[in-house]
């Protein structure tokens, strides 16, 4: 029976239905239902794992003692997977290794645009690209096929209109891989110049045995009908030339690392008008140019952002076409925000209202640099605000740090936050550090993370004492305080920034999602009220704006969380006992 699925969804069936043992992953949209889906399988040991490094080296060490196993990750998170990635790419693999690379055009969800087809091209790897669900499902199956015949890593790479979009595929049967016994090969997988050296030429070899491979195999194809334009494309681009061109002739690429370019050479000479359609970067286009063929992509097409089937039309056919789910009426601006009783719209408060400088990170808590909170200077990547403020502090003195702070997220932390806390401590900064410590990682769905205490699967596991590890570093001044109480941790903040040594406050609040069950709401007495704004300031989106001056706190939205009255200037905001 055919279901609906999700590209995600359709990935982690076909995982198991590939007989895969192992699948570690760090949540990142448009990866993060994948490791979700795989671990509702029993035969499959799913993890989340401190962050892609530690993914990839588990799905390594996994795949070298004969089992299949998977990577998955956003496109940025490849880029801290790239260290153990490089060099099995040399050494190989013994069962089938996967890394998941879902990269996300447009930026929906993610602080850059890379294209990480250009990784895997750096890395001297397959690179397999599925346009649809059923892809999805049928790619991943061929690239543990091609990574156990090639003795190679293999990345397969979505985007983010694959990752979420559903189609029909039926679901079938797990084929077990029988686990060899485990022999010790010091001369494959110990990297030593000595032995790499060698490697390195196997992996040159290998990449012209797959190029071979590529040109007779059934990921690429192509569909001849009106010669007159040709367009070469992979991925979801793949659906929308169909749809814009549906008379158009069409080699999609579902192989795109190594290309095949004996097909491509005898598709250039089958049409009149040839085009390479790529979101993003030039990748197919310039190793087609190179070829010497005369091919028309970026001069027409943008480097940056999706590309629709309406941009197909226009830029090939002329038609301008207004996108259809776009909408030019009134429409009243919703940016995002931090959910009513969010613990994080606490801490930005203080922070605001003492006017320190702000180093942010990735989560929930990056909304904190929107109006009208507008507490953070900087986001850069998982975990560089704590390292970013010692360089600071060591440019500017530490007076400086005396006014500045790094703010980074629990799961965070535990991602790439502890090594920049240890240089503070070994290189004698002062840098006050707060963890935002919400019990889970809330940005990409609540996952688990090693400080909560539940694996993926939800199995109670071993919880890391975030205190504990602190003060292992070395930290002397860990202070926990409730984000709410403002008063108390303006007075903690104080005393910390004026401390002569590095500090940590742990700001520790449950995201307001895991709390259940009936709450008081809050409403403002108009007789009470000095209309001085306090209580708009904090961004709360339970709280209306009004004519009147006195803002309205709206009950089916407001949570009970109490920080418009602690913000309040005059006890005008009352709580409203529950019904």
């Amino acid at each position: 029976m055919k279901q609906l699925m999700t590209g995600n969804e359709a990935i982690a069936l076909g995982a198991w239905e590939a007989g895969v043992r192992v699948v570690a992953a760090y949540p990142g949209t448009p990866s993060t239902e994948i490791t979700e889906n795989a671990a509702k399988y029993d035969e499959i040991y799913a993890e989340w794992a401190p962050n892609e490094k530690v993914a990839m080296e588990v799905a390594i060490g996994a795949a070298l003692s004969g089992g299949r196993a998977m990577a998955c990750m956003k496109h940025v998170g490849v880029n801290v997977a790239m260290d153990p990635l490089m060099t099995v790419a040399f050494s190989g693999v013994k069962g089938g290794l996967v890394l998941i690379t879902a990269d996300d055009p447009g930026m929906h969800s993610s602080q850059n645009e890379q294209d990480n087809r250009r990784l895997g091209r750096f890395a001297k790897i397959p690179v397999l690209e599925p346009s649809d669900s059923e892809e999805c499902r049928d790619f991943i199956k061929a690239a543990f096929e091609i990574s156990e015949a090639f003795d190679t890593p293999v990345m397969l790479r979505l985007t983010t209109r694959v990752a979420h979009s559903q189609s029909l595929l039926e679901k079938g049967l797990r084929v077990e891989k029988e686990l060899p016994p485990y022999e010790r090969d010091p001369q494959k997988y110990v990297m030593v110049p000595a032995n790499a050296r060698p490697r390195h030429v196997i992996a040159e070899e290998r990449l012209l045995k797959l190029a071979a491979m590529s040109d007779e195999s059934p990921l690429n194809r192509a569909e001849i009908n009106d010669k007159k334009i040709g367009v070469i494309c992979a991925g979801i681009v793949y659906q929308y030339v169909r749809e814009a061109l549906p008379e158009a002739s069409v080699l999609k690429i579902g192989l795109s690392n190594p290309l095949p370019k004996k097909m491509i050479r005898a598709f250039a000479a089958e049409v009149e008008k040839l085009y390479v359609i790529e979101e993003l970067d030039d990748v197919m286009e310039e190793q087609i140019r190179g070829m010497g063929l005369d091919v028309t992509g970026k001069d027409v097409f943008p480097l940056v952002g999706e590309i629709f089937p309406e941009t197909i039309r226009e830029k090939l056919l002329g038609e301008k076409k207004e996108i259809a789910y776009r909408y030019d009426g009134d429409i009243v601006v919703r940016p995002p925000v931090l959910c009513a009783g969010c613990p994080h719209r606490g801490t930005f408060h203080v922070l605001k209202k003492a006017k320190v400088n702000v180093l942010g990170d990735i989560g929930c808590y990056t909304l904190g640099a929107q109006p009208p909170l507008a507490a953070i200077d900087t986001t850069i990547c998982m975990g560089a605000g704590v390292g970013m403020a010692l360089g600071m502090e060591k440019v500017r003195g530490k007076d400086f740090s005396k006014e500045t702070v790094a703010v980074i997220g629990d799961s965070t932390f535990m991602h790439s936050g502890i090594t920049g806390l240890v240089d503070v401590f070994y290189n004698k900064g002062c840098t006050t550090t707060i963890v935002l410590d919400n019990h889970i990682t809330a940005m990409t769905g609540h996952q688990q993370n090693p400080l909560t205490g539940f694996t993926v699967k939800g199995e109670p596991t071993n919880a890391v004492d975030l205190e504990a590890l602190i003060r292992g570093i070395g930290i002397r001044r860990v202070t926990v305080v409730d984000p709410f109480d403002v008063k108390g941790f303006a007075k903690v903040l104080k005393e910390e920034l004026a401390a002569e040594e590095p500090s940590v406050i742990i700001a520790r609040r449950p995201c307001e999602l895991l709390l259940k069950g009936e709450k008081d709401s809050y409403y403002i007495e108009a007789e009470r009220c000095l209309r001085c704004g306090k209580c708009l300031k904090i961004g709360c989106p339970a709280i209306e704006k009004t004519a009147s001056k006195v803002p309205i706190i709206h009950g089916d939205q407001c949570v009970g969380c109490g920080l418009c009255q602690n913000v309040c200037g005059n006890d005008g905001v009352i709580r409203k006992e529950g019904e």
